[in-house]
């Protein structure tokens, strides 16, 4: 039987759900099969980076494989435009193949490995009963100290819980998280083997890691979600998270350093910079998660994989609770309510870098080096395109 028969032949059985099974059959393999059949027709080279990555290659190992799923930003103008999509005998769907594969690196790449198998199959489960469960374990030290419904003075959170026991608490599971996400993005990275980046290099992923530059679809109109129409929605929606995310780190660390080498103890004045930078990074995170939330829910089935939704519902969820309980406790902290809002913040904080290692959050990180990777790469000279010469 001929290669082309051969990827018929696949194709059909993907296509209408026969009792055919290919020969190692894994998310990996139809990845590949897709990709040469992308490789013969190139209409979508231009859309984004996965297609002159993918012209570099003949074949396509794990690691290649790999490497094109997370460069994949999944924006949906290749599935649109083919015309070798289904209901085409072909099958060729790249965002939902691709989206398979993420979801398996996620858990390859996890470190320990096991804590990754857990989260891939229960992940809005394991992050809410997570952030419940440890939520209701302060809730209960408060209640039995007779403290769960008593304003603090000045609305000082180290009335309710010790500055040192917080720290003691955070930090391990900080660092923990820390760890785990960096062990998973060096074992991605030694797959991929792309050597040492140049500071240009380094600068062009940053560019378009900070720009979300492959979430402006095909043509820089932006994504297709649950129809043909382009939408800018999910990269202005994935910013706004983002940058919130980042402004609320950004509050803890001036914070940290207020309390550590100025010696200003908080509560800070709502005024402060740190209470700036954490109002506005609560409010871009609640802003941009019910984007994520809305788009997620409406997506078209054939743009993703249906076993990701739980995982990326539950990070949206975590997120999403985070910034509301941090606004509400901001504004009600000179409250009696604000211990039990505190044990609630806390809790789904602590949940949430427990599964940052494991769930949506790593996306963020492999996408970064699979971006280095591409801007090491296509600064190369292409083999193939030199042979063909």
């Amino acid at each position: 039987m001929q290669p082309l028969e051969i990827l018929i032949r696949d194709a059909r059985a993907v296509a209408d759900g026969s009792s055919f099974v290919p020969p190692a059959a894994t998310a990996e393999n139809e990845v590949a099969r897709i990709l040469q059949i992308c490789n013969a027709c190139r209409y979508c080279e231009g859309f984004c980076a996965v297609f002159p990555a993918m012209t570099r290659r003949l074949e396509f190992g794990n690691a290649d494989v790999h490497y094109l799923a997370n460069l994949c930003h999944n924006c949906g103008a290749c599935l649109h435009a083919c015309q070798y999509a289904p209901p085409h005998e072909f099958a060729v769907n790249v965002p939902q193949a691709m989206a398979r594969v993420r979801l398996r690196t996620y858990r390859l790449y996890a470190w320990p490995s096991a804590f990754g198998r857990l989260y891939e199959r229960n992940g809005l489960v394991v992050s809410l009963a997570l952030a419940a469960g440890f939520a209701l374990f302060l809730i209960l030290a408060l209640a039995l100290r007779g403290t769960l419904w008593r304003a603090a003075p000045g609305g000082s959170f180290y009335d309710v819980f010790p500055h040192r026991l917080m720290v003691g608490v955070f930090a391990p599971v900080f660092l923990f998280a820390v760890v785990a996400l960096g062990v998973g993005v060096r074992r991605f990275w030694r797959e991929m083997g792309p050597g040492v980046a140049s500071a240009a290099e380094t600068a062009e992923a940053g560019a378009a890691v900070a720009t979300l530059k492959y979430l402006g679809g095909g043509h820089g109109d932006g994504c297709n979600n649950d129809d043909d129409r382009f939408s800018l929605a999910r990269r202005h929606f994935h910013q706004t998270t983002f940058y919130g995310f980042l402004l609320c780190f950004l509050s803890t660390s001036v914070a940290t350093l207020y309390h550590y080498l100025l010696g200003l103890e908080a509560p800070y004045a709502y005024m402060s910079l740190p209470a700036l930078l954490g109002i506005a990074g609560g409010i871009g995170i609640t802003v941009g998660t019910l984007g994520l939330g809305w788009l997620n829910l409406r997506r078209h089935p054939l743009q993703g994989d249906a076993q990701q939704k739980p995982m990326d519902l539950g990070f949206i969820a975590m997120l999403l609770f985070i910034a509301v309980s941090g606004l509400a406790l901001a504004a009600w902290r000179a409250s009696a309510a604000m211990p039990t809002l505190l044990a609630l913040h806390l809790g789904a904080v602590i949940a949430l870098f427990l599964t940052m290692p494991y769930g949506k959050f790593a996306h963020g990180p492999l996408r970064a080096a699979a971006l280095l990777k591409w801007a090491i790469e296509r600064r190369q000279p292409n083999c193939l395109s030199l042979a063909d010469d």
